[in-house]
């Protein structure tokens, strides 16, 4: 699956159409020089709900400029179409008109007169409160370099750039870009440009220094995380980044951003990675909720996993199109295990909570229909309707605690899965590159000291059986505990996106479906227990469970900006819930285990 971007090369175009060709991955832009961008956001833009975007650069002659927008932000793994939401699209030089048309439906072709410097402005609608995209109120706006910046099509992404933001006297502005000024900063290249989201505005921010470096906390609306709770997200950040440290040997930021949204007409919470920074858009209910220092350290794992140590059919990003990789399963489960692992390593929970959180995963993926780990990575640009959209996350986490567990069994307890996330960092991303499957299991084995992993990928990660926990759990002092039970069931499968979070999908033919519940809908409450509490699902099974089958039971979703309450029937199902607990009668060597992957440690662990 990896594909290659187009060097550099001189390609000269005709004047006129070109015949058949999409622009994308087809044809080259006349090159440019002095690339700078202008952002301006004002009280006026705010009003008509815009941010207008100008990007100046140096022509040699009169060949075609080809600008072209990307169609989706890395780390979402879904198209955007950006440029649908620009208008007023004009390009000038020496204050004079050019003409431009269009040759495909991202890419925009500007005609020079001559050398000079042209100047090429539009206005983009900030309206959508998504972290991937750009959004304005009367004093703040959120917006990405993928929905305002245009980049020269075929001439590589290696080119330097600055951006200025033009905004109100008074007001703030935050990014993960390198300031060369007053609301003025620098990239080094293109990707850079595109991975430091940006906050101007009216907003709270504070910052602090953890494991050697600054953080910053922007929040918004101002006043929206002030007092306890605001000491509690320093607390969490405190904890968690440097367990995360400790994974990989060093912190890859000289700052990082933690960039956060608070907005009634959100529901539940997402966020979205960033080198160095990471956007969160909550609903009011989820600051006090205990999933927000999950969110903090899934994002902030990011830093490494991902952002720079990733698989090769992402490196390096192209924004053209997908970018699918049956790898992502290590990009996000895995990431979603060591989160787990930073809270319970950082001290924020104790060990039955860390058992608790996989036990919820457990659970998660044994309700949906089997799946391959590689399937699911792959699936994840079309949005599979069955329940399984973001089943790589529980699921992906799980396997990364297996594998933790064969690497220590194998080394006695010498090596972990932290020796080859590291090992991976050093060896690909500062060689410049991303790692391959035969890398990842290859390192994977050397950790285990020569173990095969061939049959367990085979079986569970390429494969669709149940994950062998009676085997593997025994070896860390873990095993299985299982309850039968007769619960209703409604058909909502709570899974999490890339935030840890979670997102509400339907089981087909279960109540929930033929109530009319919709995947992509926003779950606001089920039989009148809020669903942004984390500890719905056991009120509503403790309240429910002893009605009558077919009993009504009311569901209010949010769809497209509207409230609507359904009517699903109570249904009963047999449930065997697995719960994950300590194994009193375990080894010596199996208690090392376990107390090494919950300190994050390796050789003769001590128990506490």
């Amino acid at each position: 699956m990896r594909t290659k971007f187009i060097l550099a090369i001189a390609v000269s175009l005709a004047s006129g159409p070109i015949s058949g060709a999409s622009a994308q991955g087809a044809a080259t832009s006349a090159p440019i020089t002095d690339i700078s961008y202008d952002v301006t956001f004002t009280r006026a833009n705010a009003e008509r709900r815009q941010v207008s975007s100008a990007m100046t650069f140096t022509v040699g002659g009169t060949e075609p400029v080809l600008l072209s927008l990307p169609k989706w932000t890395p780390g979402t793994y879904e198209i955007g179409n950006f440029a649908r939401d620009v208008a007023n699209f004009s390009a000038e030089e020496a204050g004079t008109a050019l003409t431009w048309d269009k040759i495909d439906p991202d890419t925009w072709r500007v005609r020079p007169r001559g050398v000079g410097q042209v100047i090429v402005q539009f206005d983009y609608l900030a309206d959508s409160l998504d972290n991937a995209n750009t959004w304005a109120r009367p004093d703040f706006l959120l917006f990405n370099g993928t929905n305002l910046f245009l980049y020269a099509e075929g001439r590589g992404f290696d080119f330097p750039a600055s951006v200025t933001v033009n905004t109100e006297a008074g007001w703030k502005v935050v990014s993960g870009m390198t300031p060369s000024g007053q609301h003025h900063y620098t990239a080094a290249n293109y990707h850079d440009l595109v991975d430091m989201p940006f906050f101007v505005g009216q907003f709270d921010i504070d910052s602090a220094q953890i494991s050697g470096t600054w953080v910053r906390f922007a929040t918004y609306p101002a006043g929206s995380v002030t007092g306890g709770p605001r000491i509690a997200v320093w607390e969490s950040l405190k904890r968690v980044i440097p367990a995360e440290v400790k994974v990989f040997g060093e912190v890859p930021w000289s700052t990082y951003s933690v960039m956060q949204i608070i907005d009634p007409s959100y529901s539940g919470g997402s966020g979205l990675e960033h080198q160095n920074s990471h956007v969160d858009v909550l609903g009011p209910g989820m600051m006090d909720t205990p999933v927000m220092p999950s969110l903090y350290a899934h994002e902030i794992f990011h830093a490494w996993n991902v952002k720079r140590l990733r698989p090769g059919d992402l490196w390096p990003y192209r924004y053209d199109q997908e970018q699918p990789t049956t790898l992502l399963w290590i990009s996000e489960g895995i990431t979603d295990y060591y989160a787990d692992l930073a809270e319970v390593r950082g001290g924020i929970v104790g060990a039955k909570e860390f058992y608790s959180m996989t036990s919820e995963k457990m659970s998660q993926v044994e309700a949906l229909p089997p799946t391959s780990l590689e399937d699911a990575s792959l699936s994840t640009w079309i949005h599979p309707r069955d329940g399984t959209e973001y089943i790589y996350y529980p699921k992906g986490s799980l396997a990364g605690l297996l594998i933790d567990i064969m690497i220590r069994d194998g080394s006695d307890n010498r090596s972990s899965l932290d020796d080859v996330m590291r090992a991976l960092y050093n060896a690909d991303y500062k060689n410049g590159r991303g790692f391959t499957a035969d890398e990842w299991w290859s390192t994977v084995t050397n950790a285990a000291k020569g173990k095969s992993f061939r049959d367990f990928y085979a079986r569970y990660i390429d494969g669709r059986e149940p994950f062998p926990y009676d085997r593997v759990f025994p070896l860390a002092g873990l095993r299985v505990a299982r309850d039968t039970t007769r619960v209703p069931q409604l058909g909502i499968a709570s899974l999490q996106d890339s935030s840890g979070l979670h997102v509400t999908q339907v089981i087909p033919g279960s109540s929930a479906a033929v109530a009319g519940v919709e995947p992509g809908d926003q779950l606001i409450s089920v039989g009148g227990f809020n669903a942004e509490d984390p500890n719905w699902t056991e009120s509503f099974r403790s309240r429910y469970a002893r009605q009558p089958e077919g009993s009504a039971l009311p569901v209010v979703v949010r769809r497209k900006g509207g409230d609507q309450t359904l009517t699903a029937h109570l249904h009963f199902v047999l449930r065997v819930e697995s719960r994950l607990v300590e194994d009193g009668r375990a080894s010596a060597k199996a208690r090392r285990i376990r107390e090494g992957i919950l300190r994050g440690a390796t050789g003769a662990v001590t128990a506490n």
